[in-house]
C-alpha cells in the first residue's frame, strides 16, 4: 500500500481531484476502507488524497480509475471541468 507524504500547501488541482474521489466513492456508499480494499491503497491514505493535500501520480489515478470502473481519463476530465467551472483556463 501506498504512502506518501502530506503537502504542506493544497493544490487547487490535487483538492478538485478529492471532489472527484469524494464524489464517486459516496455515490457507491463506499466508506475509505471499502475503497481501500477496491483500489489495494491505504484508506489513511485515501483519505489525504480526498482531502487534496497530496497531488496524486498516475498509478494512484489508474487504480482508482479501476476501483470506479471508470477509465482515468474520465478522472481527470472530471478535474477539468471543475477547472472550468472555477474559471480557471
Amino acid at each position: 500500500m501506498e504512502r506518501m507524504p502530506r503537502a504542506r500547501i493544497i493544490d487547487p488541482n490535487a483538492k478538485r481531484f478529492g471532489d472527484v474521489i469524494f464524489r464517486l466513492r459516496t455515490a457507491r456508499g463506499w466508506t475509505f476502507a471499502d475503497l481501500g480494499k477496491a483500489s489495494g491503497m491505504h484508506p489513511d491514505w485515501l483519505c489525504i488524497l480526498e482531502l487534496g493535500r497530496n497531488v496524486p501520480s498516475l498509478n494512484t489515478i489508474l487504480k482508482l480509475a479501476k476501483a470506479f470502473d471508470v477509465e482515468a481519463a474520465e478522472l481527470v476530465r472530471r478535474v477539468e471541468e471543475l477547472r472550468r467551472a472555477d474559471g480557471v483556463a
